[in-house]
């Protein structure tokens, strides 16, 4: 069975029949929010970044939210494959000791030693990820706006709640009560920022761990990022929330025309409140010039429990570590696969494969 499905926007598949797919093509790849999910982009991950793209020299816009943060952080620095086998060993293993007589642990536990993980993995090196003479790293966070401007056991779950009654009406509508903040390290965005409430801010070494575990800051799981430098006060959130799957009006540039997402499924979900919204999972013209990667859904049902790894699974193994640890590294492993299948595809380029999105 065949692991991998690529999925190409009507001006990505033109573009492959007349001209094919080399690394000198891509100008943007964006990395979703999806937390364990993103293991299973490990290979792709390696082979992308380790091999394949190093053969070109074109700028090309990394633009991550959550867990696709780290991961496009993650890209930026010297030796991008050990770097990347380390995330998915760190990842792996995270863990959170639960104090007696507590069920979960709480969020401000988990984002002290979320906090401690960043430095130890990023620590002495940010100036070396943010100088990267070709990748100009995005990271996407979601700032709350009036109730939501500061964290607060009441007005918090108010504000999401009516984030959720706007989203269901209309998703612009949702940035009464969330805005998009985008920090870069260099250049205009690679995307346009007409659909929703957005801002874009300097990414630097003063901000930069704030940044990302602003965009890795679930609701209710961690608490939310105050007084990030360089950024306007408020509290900071998951960048999933308003850009869960980067569903944006990508605008790569001209000479390296294809945003290449490596995803761990089809459908590109715009925000986290969207997914039960399955009329707003359907691709749209922001997509065009997308070469989606993503798993093979009947593929997917042969790894361990059928799925793939998900949050749910640290409650489904609670402290059973080796157990979680088990399944998600055989699931990680088991996604060689899917690298060794783009590998092979890009050397035929059999168009026949092609998947629309």
């Amino acid at each position: 069975m065949r692991a991998l499905h690529i999925h190409a926007g009507p001006k990505a598949l033109a573009h492959i029949r007349e001209h094919g797919l080399r690394p000198e093509h891509i100008g943007v790849i964006p990395g979703a929010a999806g937390g364990p999910k993103g293991l299973i982009l490990g290979p792709l991950d390696r082979y992308i970044f380790g091999e394949w793209l190093p053969q070109s020299s074109q700028p090309v816009h990394l633009v991550g939210a959550s867990i696709g943060a780290w991961r496009m952080a993650t890209a930026c620095l010297q030796d991008p494959v050990a770097a990347f086998e380390r995330l998915e060993r760190d990842y792996i293993a995270q863990h959170y000791e639960l104090p007696p007589g507590q069920k979960r642990p709480s969020a401000e536990q988990v984002s002290r030693e979320f906090a401690a993980s960043l430095q130890s993995f990023y620590g002495g090196r940010i100036d070396e990820l943010l100088a990267h003479p070709r990748y100009k790293l995005h990271l996407v966070t979601s700032r709350g706006r009036h109730v939501m401007h500061r964290e607060h056991p009441l007005g918090t779950p108010l504000g999401y709640a009516g984030a959720y009654l706007s989203n269901a009406v209309a998703r612009r509508a949702m940035g009464a009560w969330l805005e998009r903040v985008v920090f870069s390290s260099q250049g205009p965005l690679p995307f346009g920022t007409q659909d929703y409430a957005s801002r874009q801010l300097p990414l630097q070494a003063d901000n930069f761990m704030a940044a990302l575990q602003a965009s890795c800051s679930i609701p209710f799981v961690l608490q939310a990022v105050h007084h990030i430098p360089g950024a306007p006060a408020g509290a900071y959130w998951d960048g999933g929330i308003t850009d869960y799957h980067l569903h944006l009006h990508y605008q790569p540039p001209a000479n390296s025309p294809i945003v290449l997402y490596p995803h761990f499924q089809q459908a590109v979900v715009p925000g986290w409140l969207d997914k039960a919204l399955k009329w707003r999972h359907h691709a749209t013209p922001a997509l065009d010039a997308v070469v989606l990667l993503a798993p093979n859904p009947e593929w997917v049902k042969n790894l361990p429990n059928g799925k793939l790894p998900d949050r749910q699974d640290f409650v489904t193994y609670g402290q059973d570590l080796q157990g979680r640890m088990k399944v998600w590294n055989a699931a990680a492993s088991a996604a060689q696969q899917l690298a060794d299948e783009f590998g092979e595809w890009l050397e035929c380029l059999d168009t026949v494969q092609l998947m629309p999105l």
